[in-house]
């Protein structure tokens, strides 16, 4: 089986190939040149691989929660892909691919969501496959879902972001913190062939971003009160 990954919710663009459970992966921080990249950066792993488009078994997708541009474009290039090869898709949330790439067994993933907001969720690893202890959220990092026990891990910019809060909210049960780590391809292809190899792929027509939040942007007063220009 030869699953295709894309992952652009961060300012990092990544792809990756999983092929009967091999991996290769390109992964470039590019900051808003998605869009520009994408594409050419698909074309170098597939050449490289000696794989068409057309020799695939499915696309996965970085679907979200991240950059509202960024996930519109990993759906929309998703789409366009497997829509003209007729092949089936997965979007795979980008707290979990956070989770998947520590190794660890208990993680909480947060990813800055600006605006004074993280994107979070909560994993645990039970026999090879994530279970959800927290479901991912928007929510202020003083006011994150509560987690039960010790020896978590915590994973992404959300814990660079609001590293203070985070520590005080989950007192004596962070066992380690990687604040720099971002979600990447190579774990989304991982989780999507998973999925694929379960019977999980959808039409690519029924692919949908997961976005978290409506508002994107503050008013004036409000910047003003988190201390903004």
């Amino acid at each position: 089986m030869r699953i295709l990954a894309l992952e652009t919710s961060t300012e990092f663009c990544s792809v990756a190939l999983w092929q009967d459970g091999c991996v290769r992966a390109k992964s470039e921080l590019v900051g808003q040149k998605h869009s520009e990249l994408l594409l050419n950066q698909l074309d170098a792993l597939l050449i490289d691989a000696g794989v068409r488009v057309a020799d695939l078994d499915g696309i996965a997708f970085g679907k979200g929660p991240g950059s509202f541009t960024g996930v519109r474009i990993a759906c929309g290039v998703t789409q366009g892909l497997a829509l003209g090869a007729d092949l089936p898709v997965v979007g795979v949330c980008t707290l979990l691919a956070l989770a998947q790439s520590t190794g660890k067994l208990r993680v909480m993933a947060a990813l800055d969501a600006r605006m004074g907001e993280i994107y979070h969720a909560a994993y645990v690893l039970q026999d090879g496959m994530w279970v959800e202890i927290s479901a991912p959220c928007l929510c202020k990092a003083d006011a994150a879902p509560p987690v039960d026990g010790d020896c978590w891990f915590g994973v992404g910019s959300g814990f660079a972001a609001y590293s203070d809060a985070l520590a005080a909210r989950y007192a004596g049960q962070l066992d380690g913190v990687d604040a720099q780590a971002v979600p990447q391809a190579a774990a989304i292809a991982v989780l999507g062939a998973a999925e694929f190899l379960a019977g999980q792929g959808v039409d690519a027509a029924l692919a949908q971003p997961l976005y978290l939040r409506d508002k994107v942007a503050l008013k004036t007063a409000e910047r003003v009160a988190l201390g903004g220009a």
